[in-house]
């Protein structure tokens, strides 16, 4: 897989998440509030499960690599 390293996914991952925040951020400065109180929940429940994941693979990954 030719230029699709564990890194490049974490950071194109880390961008969409940016991106994700950013637009929420947006939202409250145009003093818009979040249609749904549980969807922000989950959105942070999710980026915990993403986050230790990613974690759990990357050392997966580093454990092969010794």
């Amino acid at each position: 897989m030719e230029g699709h390293t564990p890194e490049a996914a974490l950071e194109r991952i880390d961008a969409a998440l940016a991106r994700i925040e950013a637009a929420a951020l947006r939202a409250r400065a145009d003093n818009l509030q979040p249609a749904d109180e549980q969807l922000a929940a989950r959105h942070a429940q999710l980026r915990a499960a993403v986050t230790d994941s990613l974690r759990a693979l990357d050392g997966l990954i580093e454990a092969q690599d010794q």
